[in-house]
């Protein structure tokens, strides 16, 4: 164990489900080897020794662009966990970069050099293509799109509308020939990153299907490493994807009516209805203690459905920072 005592953000946390303990927001570790430490949006990644980076999924919860001020109890552990066992799920379809998840909140893998493109796929048009579609855009990141669609309708085959992955500030669309002509990836990588995208993909449908869910939209991320693309970061998480009820699906298509869906959606849509989209002059509105816990709650719904086990919140053992801490280096001395 490190002597320089752990230091992190912590909120008291609560639930409509009753489950009590720490919101995590923020880690500043020194661990063992460590070289650098990078705090993203939503994750606290730790750059070790040669090869290694442990990801620490906070309670951090971002829309828009902009990290929301109060963190959302259990989020972390939801989306580590979801994301671990999908990375196991589809490790037969393509290499990935994780090694083992020492702490519900962490997961351990392999360094790879990432590429500067986010693999967004939509099998259905909804969320910010919806908005783009309805405002009279025929063309999404030189994909053409039909006149007379409705929202949340099914596309023919799903469609892969890639961004470029920003530091900073927004992410920007961007065609599949953009991206090579400007040499961002090379055409031989993109290729094989198209090819893993749609797999994985139908992988995630299918695993959504058996759990009465419709896997609407995600996104992918990939590096290289000896010389092979993998995937990187999380996914299938409801951070990086958009999940509907199957049950009832067809039925509010019909009748024009909204969707029952399980993702980061809502949030959004709510701050929209609060009058706030990250635009010059935009003032956060306050994140409620009733808000907060709902959308607690709908990650943990998601979790269960999409896994089939019950939620098992990890016990805090007095400070969820200090049990993060301890199990990073005792994962690290054991290598």
């Amino acid at each position: 164990m490190n002597d320089q005592s752990t230091q992190a953000t912590t909120q008291p946390r609560s639930s409509e489900k009753g489950l009590g303990g720490e919101s995590l927001t923020r880690t500043d570790f020194c661990l063992d080897g460590q070289k650098s430490v990078y705090h993203g949006k939503v994750r606290d990644v730790y750059d070790i020794g040669n090869d290694l980076l442990v990801m620490v999924a906070t309670d951090r919860i971002s829309a828009f662009d902009v990290v929301l001020p109060k963190g959302i109890p259990f989020k972390g552990q939801v989306l580590n966990q979801i994301a671990a066992s999908f990375l196991d799920a589809t490790a037969d379809i393509v290499p990935n970069w994780k090694l083992a998840t020492p702490d519900p909140m962490v997961t351990v893998g392999l360094k790879a050099e990432g590429f500067r493109v986010e693999m967004i796929i939509r099998g259905y048009l909804t969320g910010s293509a919806w908005r783009e579609y309805k405002a009279g855009c025929r063309e999404l990141c030189g994909v053409r799109l039909p006149d007379g669609m409705r929202e949340n309708e099914r596309f023919p085959e799903p469609i892969i509308t890639p961004t470029t992955k920003a530091d900073e500030g927004h992410d920007e669309n961007i065609s599949r020939e953009e991206i090579i002509r400007q040499g961002i990836v090379g055409a031989d990588d993109y290729a094989v990153m198209e090819a893993y995208t749609r797999a994985l993909f139908k992988r995630g449908t299918e695993i959504a299907a058996q759990k009465g869910l419709l896997l609407v939209d995600t996104k992918y991320e990939f590096g290289r490493r000896d010389g092979k693309v993998i995937l990187i970061d999380e996914i299938h998480t409801p951070d990086s994807s958009r999940y509907f009820y199957a049950d009832g699906y067809e039925e509010r298509f019909a009748a024009g009516q909204p969707q029952r869906q399980l993702s980061k959606e809502f949030v959004r849509q709510w701050l929209i209805d609060h009058d706030f989209m990250n635009r010059p002059g935009d003032r956060m509105p306050e994140l409620t203690d009733a808000f907060v816990s709902s959308i607690s709650d709908r990650y943990i719904e998601l979790y269960e459905h999409i896994t089939g086990h019950a939620f098992e919140p990890a016990p805090a053992e007095g400070n969820v920072a200090a049990r993060i801490e301890r199990n990073i280096t005792k994962w690290l001395a054991s290598r």
